[in-house]
């Protein structure tokens, strides 16, 4: 895993347009796929159905939900990014959030940090983070959105 400690906004804002870190590969298995089905109430037989997403799916099999996977970004952040004097960091949203590849079940996805953007605001900044979510051994990502992000001090 690469990732990147931050001395503060203005060591961030001397890499923008940099690479910050990529995760460690997560198993997506079955266990989980149903787990956020559970939790999100959204049980289509695509992500839960074993033996009809084998029949009857494109993929062959089950696959994560988009959600499942976009949701991955804080996790893999937390593996990548850390920055000192830090008092709170807050998920501020998502912009152009799109889904390449899905996410078959037993493969493996890991995410990359580009720090695109950083802006100034009252007690810290604001980030935006191009994200990228790659399957191992796939050609396309399974996600790419831009995640933004505040640090306060």
């Amino acid at each position: 895993m690469k990732s990147t400690r931050f001395a503060g906004i203005d060591d961030a804002r001397s890499r923008v347009g940099q690479e910050i870190g990529v995760s460690d590969w997560m198993l997506i298995d079955q266990e989980r796929v149903n787990a956020f089905a559970s939790v999100t109430g959204d049980e289509q037989w695509i992500h839960v159905d074993v033996e009809r997403a084998k029949r009857e799916s494109p993929f062959g099999g089950p696959i994560a939900h988009g959600y499942l996977t976009v949701s991955l970004l804080a996790k893999f952040a937390g593996e990548c990014i850390a920055v000192e004097g830090i008092k709170l960091a807050v998920n501020y949203g998502l912009n152009r959030v799109r889904f390449a590849a899905p996410v078959k079940v037993g493969s493996r996805v890991r995410a990359r940090f580009v720090l695109a953007e950083l802006e100034e605001i009252p007690g810290g900044a604001q980030i935006v983070w191009k994200a990228t979510i790659e399957i191992e051994g796939g050609e396309k990502p399974a996600c790419v959105a831009e995640m933004v992000t505040r640090w306060y001090f």
